[in-house]
């Protein structure tokens, strides 16, 4: 369910794009995603710290995409989404505090080894995922850039979570083994 609360302003987007523009989808995105939000808050009585910036920086690029009719600014606002993360999970290890555990710590039990290798796997990703935002919005047409955004960075994100799990698997604490 988290999965589809956060994928489907996405798909929104896409779908408004394919028909109109992409001042449409841009509108669509921020309408969509506060509800998704609110529909998260209603299911789970909480809201995740990377929906709410995600969310937040939604409004604030797509309300300049609008306001200056420009699309500058909905095509930088990943590239500014990913650096934030990164900055935020790399920062946190050079202070020895790995963040993904305060992001996934009720999810999985990780060594403190392991927190630090997803923390720092995690802050590398988002590194790379905003230079092939950067690259594609600043080289390629706007519909490759959609398409991009919509259709590669989510199963890539989805890879890397599956190579990530198989990378720590080895720092996972088993809590019932714990227990005997």
């Amino acid at each position: 369910m988290k999965f589809l609360l956060e994928l489907g302003p996405l798909l929104i987007f896409f779908g408004v794009y394919k028909y109109y523009d992409l001042m449409a989808a841009t509108l669509a995105l921020m309408v969509t995603t506060p509800i998704s939000l609110f529909f998260y808050w209603l299911i789970y009585k909480k809201i995740a710290v990377m929906p709410l910036v995600t969310a937040v920086l939604v409004l604030v690029f797509g309300g300049l995409t609008l306001y200056f009719d420009n699309s500058f600014f909905i095509k930088i606002k990943p590239t500014i989404i990913y650096v934030l993360f990164a900055s935020g999970l790399l920062g946190g290890l050079f202070l020895k505090r790995p963040l993904m555990k305060s992001v996934l710590g009720e999810a999985v039990q990780l060594t403190d080894q392991g927190w630090f290798k997803m923390s720092l796997h995690w802050g590398l990703f988002f590194l790379v995922l905003a230079g092939l935002n950067e690259l594609v919005w600043r080289n390629f047409d706007e519909n490759s850039w959609v398409m991009f955004k919509t259709f590669i960075i989510l199963p890539l994100t989805l890879v890397f979570s599956v190579v990530q799990l198989m990378l720590i698997r080895n720092e996972i604490i088993d809590l019932e083994k714990d227990k005997s």
